[in-house]
């Protein structure tokens, strides 16, 4: 057959096409919330450690949050999506897609959480005693002063976050979520070719990564723009 007929096999016929399509809505959908989540999740752990580390404050919270990073960080991600989808809503009817909202949200909230904690370290000490000089305490200082700052400064390493991220949502598929991933291989089920449908996933990923590249470019070339 021809690259037409093959095209046309694989992904016209029975509108095998409609996989793809469904894949990567619910790809984007996961993404999308998931990093909102991680972003959330992450900034709130990250006050909670930097607090502690220049304060001594919440102790019990930080002893909390240290395990919370260790166990995400030292177990792979789909171990985690397992876990949570078998175990923890395993006796529960719920959405595949919001189980994998919180599964990529809370994997991706440990990484955030050391990008942002990382990010507020870095900022001198100096900016602290300027927060208490205007009349500020450690709190308003925090995030009117040294979270702006901190935040400007790690932003494009929380945008690599989001298409690493992206690409991790490829797992999905273990659970039965019919992602980006799922979808080509869906097709390749059906049809016995695996070369046009993965290929086709592998280009749709390709694309979306090379677009978000571009934005995270230009948002870096703005921000040392801004600097000047």
């Amino acid at each position: 057959m021809s690259i037409v007929e093959h095209f046309t096999f694989n992904f016209i016929e029975n509108k095998r096409w409609q996989f793809i399509v469904t894949g990567l809505e619910n790809t984007l959908i996961i993404s999308f919330f998931a990093v909102i989540l991680g972003i959330a999740l992450g900034f709130l752990i990250a006050i909670i450690r930097s607090s502690h580390d220049k304060n001594g404050n919440f102790k019990f919270l930080n002893i909390i949050c240290k395990i919370y990073l260790t166990v995400i960080r030292g177990t792979p991600m789909m171990v985690q999506l397992l876990i949570i989808y078998f175990v923890i809503f395993g006796s529960v009817n719920i959405s595949k897609v919001l189980v994998g909202i919180l599964a990529f949200g809370f994997n991706s909230a440990a990484y955030v959480a050391e990008i942002v904690r990382s990010g507020i370290m870095s900022i001198d000490s100096g900016q602290f005693e300027a927060g208490r000089s205007l009349g500020f305490n450690f709190r308003q200082t925090m995030f009117f002063i040294i979270i702006p700052q901190a935040f400007k400064n790690v932003l494009p390493a929380l945008a690599n976050e989001f298409i690493v991220l992206l690409k991790e949502t490829s797992i999905s598929g273990y659970i039965g979520l019919m992602d980006l991933t799922r979808g080509g291989d869906i097709i390749r089920s059906q049809t016995y070719e695996a070369l046009f449908p993965l290929l086709a996933v592998a280009v749709i990923y390709l694309i979306i990564v090379c677009f978000l590249t571009y934005l995270v470019g230009r948002l870096e070339r703005r921000l040392r723009n801004n600097e000047r």
